[in-house]
């Protein structure tokens, strides 16, 4: 697998050294930047080339000049390509909806495991979220009734498309999603593109938040990680 490019934002510089020396010596991670604060991350980021971006963000939620939910909000709009995974002293179950509305690809105390972390970022990387069943059923409750319907109903997916969305909720890739379907990885892209236009979804976890929501899909029916 090619070099997963991580960016890491987080006040405490002994624990972006430790991030940094730890993913490196991996050897399938790049360190693209690191930052102290939002505001830092944001400025880094804006002088970056296209080419440069980071795949994956580890974002903690309280900084100095700008906190990471402020960098989250601002993210969603200018670089919707970062997949952010929130790291973080102050981690709360009841946060976990809000996390999840707000297209967090994984929250995590900072009281993970080196491998654990690995573990969500190439989950991240690869199928666009990573949440554990417990964490889903949490999700679940916190959002069924806050949450605002989509605009649009499963009638408006093929039956194609509904076999796509439940397979990309337990976490298949492209790949694995030809392979099971017997169709071409470019068959599976294209109607992956279809589904998000007709849900309204931007990304992987947003259109888990619609095969929910709409009962295409239930969370029990996600294996455990």
């Amino acid at each position: 697998m090619e070099k997963i490019q991580v960016a890491i934002a987080d006040d405490d510089t002994l624990i972006v050294k430790l991030l940094t020396d730890f993913l490196i010596s991996c050897g399938n991670y790049s360190i693209t930047m690191t930052a102290c604060n939002g505001m830092e991350l944001l400025n880094k980021l804006k002088n970056l080339s296209g080419i440069s971006i980071p795949d994956v963000l580890l974002l903690d939620l309280k900084m100095q000049e700008m906190n990471g939910i402020e960098v989250l909000q601002y993210l969603r709009t200018n670089y919707p390509s970062i997949k952010v995974i929130v790291i973080s002293s102050y981690y709360q179950e009841n946060f976990l909806g809000f996390m999840f509305k707000n297209e967090v690809c994984a929250f995590f105390p900072k009281g993970i495991t080196p491998a654990q972390l690995k573990k969500v970022i190439n989950s991240v990387y690869l199928n666009g979220y990573h949440f554990t069943l417990e964490q889903l059923k949490i999700i679940r409750d916190q959002i069924s009734v806050r949450a605002p319907k989509p605009e649009f109903n499963t009638n408006e997916l093929s039956s194609r498309e509904t076999e796509i969305i439940k397979l990309i909720c337990t976490q298949k890739t492209s790949r694995e999603i030809s392979e099971i379907l017997y169709i071409a990885p470019k068959t599976v892209e294209g109607h992956k593109n279809k589904i998000f236009v007709k849900t309204g979804a931007k990304n992987v976890a947003g259109l888990v938040i619609y095969a929910v929501q709409n009962r295409i899909f239930e969370i029990d029916e996600i294996p455990k990680i």
